[in-house]
């Protein structure tokens, strides 16, 4: 216990007048006071840092860097929230049992908790570091080995079996008496939230005569992440050839295979082998490939060859490519969401072509 029981013997002279004849005398008083349970102290210093998954280049953060990225707040699988803290208790720094990171549907103390942070051989004074340390106001400037330590926090999201929907989410220390609190800098995050594109519509070019050029109707694709998590979707096409789905002795021009294109995301309609078969063009709000540099007189974009994603995707794939960024985003091309962009094929049918 953090109580400590002083006893001090006082002892107090009496001197009486000359007139009484008497010896001094001395008696013992008793002083006691106890120390205070002075629950723990915890600041966010000033490292606090988002890193990615270890699986995927990002359009700028390569895997298992910062996630500069990132502007909402959702995470999912494997990315990483990592903050540097500075713990205090004024009984002693070993009191402090435990300083963890923890999850829950409220803000403060005693939500589950997820990670133990490691204790740091640093000695840095808080004012150094922007940890803003004070106790009312008291700002404390000089680091104390007896009453504070170092902690880094690394919360690794799990998978969805574990971790699934809206959190807050900060540090706590807990001492050896059950005493605790938190930084001040709850954050809210939602994590796993579920990705979902939505199709509305056909591409439907109806009867095309060979050799001449097709335009399809319109289909709306829309960013159908779950309600709530802020994802935001950065756009992408890509496709391959296109096969008869039967038996049917078809030829488009010289074999049974109608070709997507040159692999060059500009658009060079034609009907020979060596042009580009089909070709798209997108309206989102203010913006369309119609001031895409990548895009024809008539605002149509090539389609480079793809069925799974790779980082060429960045450069060569993007839906939109418009001249207003985010950092290294088109914003014409990215979905906030329920939003949906419309998209239009042109079709250059090849001669002869069955």
């Amino acid at each position: 216990m953090k109580k400590t029981l002083f006893y001090l013997a006082v002892f107090l002279s009496i001197s009486l007048l000359p007139l009484v004849s008497a010896n001094n005398a001395g008696f013992g008083v008793g002083i006691g006071f106890h120390t205070e349970d002075f629950a723990p102290r915890i600041w966010m210093c000033d490292s606090r840092i988002v890193v990615d998954d270890s699986l995927q280049y990002g359009r700028t953060s390569a895997p298992g860097e910062e996630l500069l990225e990132r502007t909402q707040n959702y995470a999912f699988e494997g990315e990483q929230i990592i903050w540097w803290v500075l713990v205090m208790d004024k009984n002693k720094i070993e009191d402090v049992k435990e300083v963890v990171a923890t999850i829950g549907s409220w803000q403060g103390e005693g939500n589950d908790i997820e990670v133990e942070c490691a204790r740091s051989s640093l000695v840095i004074n808080p004012s150094s570091v922007s940890c803003n340390a004070r106790i009312g106001e008291e700002k404390l400037t000089r680091f104390d080995p007896q009453t504070m330590a170092y902690y880094k926090c690394v919360l690794t999201v799990e998978t969805p079996d574990s971790m699934q929907g809206e959190y807050w989410i900060t540090v706590e220390a807990i001492d050896s008496t059950g005493l605790s609190a938190t930084m001040d800098e709850n954050e809210y995050w939602f994590l796993n939230p579920t990705i979902a594109l939505s199709v509305d519509g056909d591409v439907d070019f109806g009867i095309v005569t060979p050799g001449t050029i097709a335009y399809s109707d319109s289909i709306l694709i829309g960013n159908d992440a779950e309600e709530g998590s802020g994802v935001l979707m950065d756009m992408f096409i890509s496709g391959t050839d296109f096969y008869d789905p039967a038996s049917s002795g078809g030829r488009c021009s010289l074999t049974n295979r109608l070709k997507l294109g040159d692999n060059n995301p500009a658009c060079n309609i034609g009907f020979s082998d060596t042009n580009d078969h089909l070709c798209y063009y997108t309206t989102k709000g203010a913006y369309s490939t119609y001031d895409d540099a990548r895009s024809d007189n008539e605002g149509y974009v090539g389609i480079i060859y793809g069925d799974s994603f790779s980082r060429s995707f960045y450069d060569k794939a993007e839906i939109i490519q418009s001249s207003l960024k985010a950092g290294s985003y088109y914003l014409g091309n990215i979905l906030s969401p329920s939003s949906k962009m419309a998209i239009t094929f042109k079709l250059g049918l090849p001669l002869p072509c069955t």
